[in-house]
């Protein structure tokens, strides 16, 4: 008794010229999604952006300062 091969059958999945509908769950209930991220993560948002604010702001100042320097 050997081996005999074993056909193996392949599922080909296609989408219809037709529909039209692939990907309104992507866009269903978008500010609820939005709102709930934000509300979730509004802590690590702020400790992401605050220092990335804050950098950027003080290179501005600073820079200013440097160029209103000679004025005195």
């Amino acid at each position: 008794m050997g081996k005999q091969p074993v056909k193996l059958k392949a599922v080909v999945y296609a989408l219809s010229p037709f529909q039209q509908k692939i990907m309104t769950g992507l866009w269903k209930d978008l500010p609820e999604k939005i709102h709930h991220k934000v509300s979730e993560n509004w802590i690590s948002a702020t400790l992401l952006v605050t220092p990335v604010f804050g950098t950027y702001w003080y290179a501005q100042h600073f820079q200013e300062q440097e160029k209103l320097e000679h004025r005195f």
